[in-house]
């Protein structure tokens, strides 16, 4: 079986790679650097191919697709150009459809609920996003599966809250690990008192990997959470605790956030995601545990050590 990374050099691309090769299964990256994608999956010697695709290019994404049994999509876009989401998704699945491969996997996002209605979110919770980036990561949950309603090909969407872990530049919380490792204060978002959910990135790769090879989990949409709930401001002390330190953090509003806004539009489309901090989305993923009893979940203390002695490294 051909398994195949679509958009491999994040975090979660590259632990997912990780999974694989440790349980010595071949696999495919694709990205649009070969050099990028040598450079961080080399030394898994012969059991990863390379496939160089932009998938705003179809010809260039079908090629990528070729052969494939599996795809795990985890194609990103900057922060400022969400609106790209569902476009390359659509391209991917019309080049997997036409490649005629078996499973495509999509790795998504709380955005698509909006305002949690109820405590706990469970994969049957309304999807009314109540932003722009919410509209169009559910636009994209929405190709993926009607895809498989179409018989075209096997779909399922994996839903995770942020993620935090080795090589997670990307992350909310990212700038901790860096500003406790450099002796500074670290932005963060608040309020931090309200408590948010985190994802340890290697268990969301573990996740993926298994999930993909479950028939069950086709023709559905999952929620994976994290090891439960935690305050950013505990969470701080965790990361500056890891390195002997006390915390020190500058914290930005929902009113800071739209002033800088006015010079920054990476903050300014932060601003509009603010929701997540006063009113989070707890992720309720009974249905994944049922399918995958065995799932690991990292505790924040031994993920936040492990970051950071990967860092250290």
């Amino acid at each position: 079986m051909t398994r195949a990374i679509f958009g491999a050099t994040g975090s979660v691309g590259k632990a997912l790679a990780a999974e694989w090769a440790a349980a010595r299964l071949p696999f495919r990256v694709v990205g649009r650097s070969e050099e990028r994608l040598r450079r961080d999956f080399a030394r898994y010697g012969d059991l990863v191919e390379y496939r160089v695709a932009d998938f705003a290019h179809e010809r260039q994404t079908r090629a990528a697709a070729h052969g494939a049994d599996i795809i795990v999509y985890l194609g990103g876009v900057p922060y400022t150009q969400f609106h790209l989401h569902p476009q390359l998704t659509r391209v991917a699945l019309e080049a997997a459809i036409a490649e005629g491969v078996g499973r495509f996997v999509l790795q998504g996002t709380v955005y698509p609920f909006g305002l949690p209605q109820t405590p706990t979110v469970n994969e049957e919770h309304p999807r009314n996003p109540n932003t722009a980036k919410g509209r169009w990561r559910k636009e994209q949950e929405d190709l993926v599966m009607a895809a498989h309603g179409r018989g075209l090909l096997r779909t399922a969407v994996v839903r995770a809250p942020d993620f935090y872990g080795p090589g997670a530049e990307l992350s909310y919380a990212s700038d901790m690990f860096k500003a406790a490792l450099e002796g500074r204060r670290a932005q963060v978002i608040g309020p931090i008192d309200i408590p948010h959910e985190f994802i340890y990135v290697p268990d969301l790769a573990r996740t993926l990997a298994e999930l993909s090879e479950k028939d069950e989990a086709y023709g559905a949409s999952w929620n994976v959470a994290g090891p439960g709930m935690i305050t950013v401001r505990h969470f701080a002390e965790l990361v500056f605790g890891a390195v002997g330190r006390k915390p020190a953090l500058r914290v930005a509003g929902k009113t800071m956030l739209r002033l800088a806004g006015i010079f920054n539009p990476f903050l300014r489309e932060v601003a509009e995601m603010h929701y997540l901090w006063t009113n989070p989305v707890q992720l309720d993923d009974t249905r994944l545990r049922a399918l995958l009893p065995g799932l690991h979940k990292t505790s924040y203390e031994d993920g936040i050590r492990a970051t950071v002695e990967a860092m250290r490294a």
